[in-house]
């Protein structure tokens, strides 16, 4: 028997597609077995361990932005047009931040709280949408984790495509820059990565309002974190994250 899983199938297309046409970049597919509930994909093991917690050298940020290059650039434009968008753009990210804001509780006269009050102002003033007609289309792999991004010494090959699809590049490149794990250790120079990106204008432009939105998401996320039994980060993350955002709508 067989059952429909769209985050194996967003994987298994992937590979497939990234195999034929940027092989070497991510895992070989080679074998789905899409079973009811339970699904199995093997996949070639890749050499290198992950970016995340390691000391990111000039080196391996060079690496990172070839890699990150290499997949937007590896489908041609027929090919990419045919693939479904990601799950997971700004409108989803606008509800999500609309479902979290009730549940966040935070000091009134803290520091936290102001962020989150001014991101949420510059929020629902900004016209950031789902998707730019003026910004060129890529594919993305739906999550800026640098525990994605394995580094061997001399190149970055990526894994994990369970929420990829089509997207854009500012968003994509937001996604990483802002991901926590790309700032709490082991920072990426974001200026060096980003100097690796002939933006155009309209991207550029594109590039500041996501980068101010997923720093908003992450916000919220590490606010919500704290307020667990066992906190996934370190004490005084959520206070770090609302200086970032800060820095971003100043």
């Amino acid at each position: 028997m067989t059952g429909f899983d769209p985050e194996a199938e967003r994987e298994w297309r992937a590979l497939e597609l990234l195999a034929e046409h940027a092989p070497g970049l991510a895992p070989e597919p080679l074998a789905y077995e899409p079973a009811a509930g339970a699904p199995v994909i093997r996949m070639s093991r890749l050499p290198g361990a992950p970016l995340l917690g390691q000391p990111l050298d000039e080196a391996a940020v060079h690496a990172l932005t070839a890699a990150v290059r290499a997949l937007h650039s590896a489908l041609p434009p027929p090919v990419l047009a045919a693939v479904p968008r990601r799950p997971v753009l700004v409108r989803a990210l606008r509800a999500r931040i609309r479902s979290w804001t009730p549940l966040v509780r935070v000091p009134a006269n803290g520091q936290t709280r102001a962020a989150l009050d001014l991101g949420l102002r510059w929020l629902a003033g900004s016209d950031l949408d789902e998707a730019a007609p003026d910004v060129p289309q890529v594919f993305g792999t739906g999550d800026g984790n640098l525990a994605n991004y394995l580094w061997d010494g001399s190149d970055v090959r990526i894994v994990d495509f369970e929420d990829s699809g089509r997207s854009d590049r500012a968003f994509e490149l937001a996604e990483i820059t802002e991901h926590v794990g790309s700032w709490i250790d082991g920072p990426l120079d974001v200026a060096a990565f980003l100097r690796g990106f002939a933006l155009t204008a309209a991207e550029a432009a594109r590039l500041r309002k996501c980068r101010r939105l997923l720093a908003l998401v992450w916000l919220f996320l590490l606010c919500l974190d704290e307020t667990r039994e066992q906190p996934r980060n370190p004490p005084g993350t959520a206070r770090r994250q609302a200086r970032r955002l800060r820095a971003l709508l100043d």
